[in-house]
């Protein structure tokens, strides 16, 4: 069964690398959200496997670590997975203290630890 991937927050060049890894490497498809509004009513609708979130919005350089403590602090959400996008390791800690799994970066795309960690959720 083809598993749902929300990205948010990503622009366009960015969320077609993270599509395209995605799609390429395992049975899923990926849509995007653009800011906490959409990415949370995309998320009540139901069927997302993992959200991916930019730890700078594109649209208005907000805090993605904000939406997934959103996310995070609500009953019917709580339990999908989500990772941040980012290559500082210390807005990972602040995402994992906040609920999310460790993500990871723009830079390690084409990682194989990027795909292992993918893999939990989609492969």
């Amino acid at each position: 069964m083809t598993k749902r991937v929300l990205d948010v927050g990503n622009c366009v060049p960015d969320h077609s690398s993270i599509r395209r890894l995605v799609e390429d490497n395992f049975d899923a498809k990926v849509v995007q959200a653009h800011g906490p509004e959409d990415a949370l009513a995309k998320l009540s609708k139901g069927g997302i496997d993992l959200v991916l979130v930019n730890r700078k919005l594109d649209r208005d350089y907000s805090d993605g670590l904000e939406i997934i403590k959103q996310i995070k602090q609500s009953a019917e959400l709580a339990a999908v997975p989500c990772m941040l996008i980012t290559n500082y390791t210390e807005h990972q800690d602040q995402a994992v203290q906040a609920g999310a799994e460790r993500g990871f970066g723009k830079l390690e795309l084409d990682q194989p630890e990027t795909q292992d960690r993918l893999k939990r959720f989609l492969g």
